[in-house]
């Protein structure tokens, strides 16, 4: 896989766990250790973004 495409699935990756959170705080008995855990999850995802855009602008 191709740098920007892995940069692109890693972005969909971010939205849908995103939206996961979203839905979970919808809930009335919501799971705080799993939007914990799902959130956890956006920040990895969030660093590794921004670790491979600039390694991408250093090119």
């Amino acid at each position: 896989m191709s740098l920007q495409g892995h940069i692109v699935e890693l972005q969909r990756r971010h939205d849908a766990l995103k939206k996961e959170i979203e839905q979970e705080q919808l809930h009335p008995q919501t799971d705080e250790l799993k939007i914990l855990e799902l959130k956890r999850k956006k920040l990895q995802i969030k660093d590794e973004l921004v670790k491979l855009s600039i390694s991408e602008t250093r090119h």
